[in-house]
């Protein structure tokens, strides 16, 4: 059960390892873009290419799709990167339903924890399996598996990262399970958790009066999606510029310059933050595309702009 490129993989996976795929449960085809053009889920483009029965279900709860899943006689459910399933289906296989989740759990329960990890400046995260249960993200742990978030990383690269990881932990679980090795541990609750909330767009706004490690982990964690964005203000036609930033580096040294100031040559555009600068390296105005830094620069002039 799951919908993006995410879950692809832990499907892929246990293709490749021979086990048999009674069926795969993904998101309904919907229209898309100006075309309305009919989108396929990730996980269904590779379900229907490897000959996988695929069930669309709008309602969990329709009697129809559930008589139709308890017709497949699955005796396990994976789920990654789904949405919140009823009892009814999660306790349906003799085996139970395990779910995938990119955090090391307690911690980062919700719908964004990898963008929240790098947001939140963690040196480390993980990927989690654990069995459902009624409460969302806080069944017992099945397995666990850290990576190191590197200090630029974006929450794209993360998340590729842990895509990788995560299959192999799904492959090791469904192994487990399969040769009765589990050893399955409730979730440590004794400790301050730190929730990954679906993140909203007015959140994406930058604020270049936080500290200057607040800012880059906040543009690194919402990069490429939904992505970190700012204003620049023409200072002679008062016409306001959004922009996307996917990509900035810290530059930390003493300066004279005042807070969101914008530092502007040929070749670069810095903002002037306490305690050094904010080095923009990618980004997209609005109604362009997405470019780098210096190739921006060549057709785009900052000079009349400061930050609104």
């Amino acid at each position: 059960m799951g919908t993006p490129d995410f879950a692809v993989e832990s499907l892929k996976i246990l293709v490749e390892n021979n086990y048999n795929i009674v069926g795969v449960i993904t998101a309904p085809d919907k229209p898309s873009g100006r075309g309305q053009k009919i989108n396929q889920s990730a996980v269904k483009k590779y379900a229907d290419a490897n000959g996988l029965k695929t069930l669309q279900p709008t309602n969990l709860k329709a009697e129809e799709f559930l008589t139709e899943l308890k017709t497949l006689n699955a005796n396990l459910q994976i789920v990654v990167a789904f949405r919140m399933l009823p009892e009814v289906v999660w306790n349906m296989p003799t085996l139970g339903t395990f779910n995938l989740h990119a955090s090391l759990l307690p911690q980062y329960r919700g719908a964004a924890p990898i963008n929240w990890a790098i947001i939140n400046g963690e040196k480390e995260t993980g990927v989690s399996t654990f069995f459902l249960q009624h409460k969302i993200d806080t069944g017992d742990i099945i397995a666990q598996e850290k990576v190191n978030i590197e200090e630029n990383e974006t929450a794209g690269e993360l998340h590729d990262k842990l895509m990788d990881i995560g299959s192999n932990l799904v492959l090791k679980t469904v192994q487990d399970i399969e040769n009765e090795k589990i050893a399955s541990q409730p979730q440590n609750e004794n400790q301050e958790l730190k929730e990954a909330f679906k993140i909203f767009k007015p959140f994406c706004k930058i604020d270049w009066n936080k500290s200057i490690d607040e800012i880059h982990n906040h543009i690194r964690g919402l990069s490429p999606y939904p992505t970190a964005f700012t204003e620049f203000k023409n200072k002679e036609t008062g016409e306001i510029v959004s922009c996307k930033i996917f990509k900035t580096e810290i530059i930390r040294e003493e300066h004279n310059y005042e807070k969101r100031d914008l530092i502007i040559s040929k070749k670069e555009l810095k903002v002037a933050v306490k305690v050094g600068f904010i080095n923009i390296l990618e980004l997209q105005i609005a109604g362009k595309k997405r470019m780098e830094l210096t190739d921006l620069l060549n057709g785009f002039d900052f000079s009349n702009f400061t930050l609104n």
